[in-house]
């Protein structure tokens, strides 16, 4: 190994990478130094360039491969070290489980001081390519491009944000993440405004015409596009009629008038041009030959793997064990996926869930399965969660509880000590969090079973499912 230095630049030579890290990064030592390396693989020998450097930690950028490790694969995706979004795409799929099943481990074990000697083996995705339903692609006049001084983009951009830029777009012509049908959508709308020499959106200056489309898809085959315009103009209702003439297999063509200086459609409304206000997705009750179906409308949450999402609810519902008798708490419930899964164990299912209009959701869900023993309540998690709304609503015997990335708030967790629930299952996404709450429930509650799942190949992010039963004291 060599270490060479400039006035720009510090490059060093023949490196030996080492391990995974957090982010999707690799990482390599160098004289007690910890290097953090992105879109390399354990075994890969490198030449790094520093551009970031602190005391305990550097970050580097691989400028030449010298010997590629017998974990590396050949990546699928054309946009590879440009957008960002599958960092380990040349890293063995067996090699990538293996990695999150450590972090999982690690965070638990270092921040929770969990005994993980219950750990079951990570579960790994069924399709780990062309497993998304939905994905979200911005229109742009600022293209990326991998030398600035070659940009040449008139007509800018359609695709991803580029890391670390808000305004630059990377133009993508295909994604291994969706269904073909999504590449198919997106290159055509971009060859159509070209030929119609249709403005895309600069975030800058706030002026253009297109701003962005989402694509949804479902196991059922429905087909919806959403496309997203920054003004009204008589070129909307050409375009759309052109799609819907060049893909008949949409069921749901809607579109959205976005005249905010940001790009959020949250609270936009998103019109009908054609077909059904929704697609339709599916999914096995847990146990049961129930078949439930659950309407995706333009602004449903929905897990984006589904098929894997069946098999995490699963898990969720064997640690959860719930009886005839039950009443079962469903915290975090989004659009209510998981409460009307279990929902025929139980005797009662109450969902609480911040967004007003995944609350709807949850509820159109239920009646649309003819479901009747659940109950679905919108509020902060952190204020409705009192002593009145439980003698309300019943004291739960469990409590399955999704939090988002941050975890749970600290009187939650407290409330959650207060109820005393014979089980709660904690479903994460992000273990270190998770690790954290388990923690403060530590005096009370004792960690069984533990199944981290896959949910996103070639990322670094990993869901995990903790078995949490009541101590019992005299």
């Amino acid at each position: 190994m060599k270490l060479r230095k400039t006035k720009q630049k510090q490059l060093i030579e023949q490196v030996l990478i080492t391990d995974a890290a957090a982010e999707g990064n690799a990482i390599a030592k160098v004289d007690e130094m910890v290097i953090f390396v992105p879109f390399v693989v354990p075994g890969d020998v490198v030449d790094l360039e520093i551009y970031r450097k602190k005391k305990s930690f550097a970050q580097a950028k691989a400028v030449k491969i010298h010997k590629y490790s017998d974990k590396r694969v050949e990546q699928k995706c054309p946009h590879f070290t440009q957008c960002g979004g599958c960092k380990w795409q040349t890293l063995e799929y067996s090699e990538q489980v293996k990695y999150k099943q450590q972090q999982v481990r690690d965070n638990l074990e270092r921040i929770g001081k969990v005994d993980c000697s219950n750990m079951q083996s990570i579960l790994p995705s069924e399709n780990i390519y062309y497993y998304r339903n939905k994905l979200e692609f911005t229109f742009s006049t600022k293209q990326w491009v991998e030398n600035p001084n070659d940009e040449k983009s008139p007509q800018g951009a359609l695709g991803f944000h580029a890391p670390s830029f808000f305004d630059k777009v990377i133009d993508i012509q295909h994604c291994v993440l969706q269904d073909d049908i999504s590449n198919q959508l997106r290159n055509h709308i971009r060859e159509y405004s070209k030929e119609r020499n249709l403005e895309y959106y600069n975030i800058r200056n706030h002026v253009g015409f297109l701003r962005g489309m989402i694509v949804r898809t479902s196991s059922t085959g429905e087909l919806m596009l959403i496309v997203i315009f920054a003004k009204q103009s008589e070129e909307i209702k050409l375009l759309l009629d052109n799609v819907k003439q060049h893909f008949p297999q949409i069921t749901s063509l809607m579109y959205c008038i976005n005249e905010k200086l940001n790009d959020s459609i949250s609270d936009q409304d998103i019109l009908l041009y054609s077909g059904n206000d929704h697609i339709t997705e599916t999914m096995q009750a847990y146990n049961s030959d129930k078949t439930l179906k659950f309407k995706i409308r333009p602004k449903t949450f929905y897990q984006t793997n589904p098929c894997q999402a069946e098999r995490l609810y699963s898990i969720a519902a064997d640690f959860a064990e719930i009886k005839p008798t039950d009443t079962v708490y469903d915290l975090y419930t989004g659009t209510g996926t998981i409460a009307n899964y279990i929902a025929h164990l139980a005797q009662k299912v109450v969902g609480v869930e911040y967004v007003e209009d995944a609350v709807e959701d949850a509820r159109l869900n239920s009646e649309y399965n003819q479901i009747n023993n659940t109950t679905f309540i919108a509020g902060d998690m952190a204020k409705i969660l009192t002593d009145d709304f439980i003698a309300e609503h019943g004291t739960p015997d469990v409590v399955i509880t999704d939090p988002p990335r941050a975890g749970m708030a600290e009187s939650v967790v407290n409330q959650l000590i207060k109820i005393k629930a014979r089980k709660i299952v904690y479903i994460s996404c992000n273990p270190a969090t998770q690790a954290r709450d388990l923690e403060m429930l530590s005096p009370y509650y004792q960690v069984g079973k533990i199944r981290p799942v896959d949910m996103f190949p070639h990322t670094h992010h990993v869901e995990n499912v903790v078995e949490l039963s009541l101590i019992e004291t005299k």
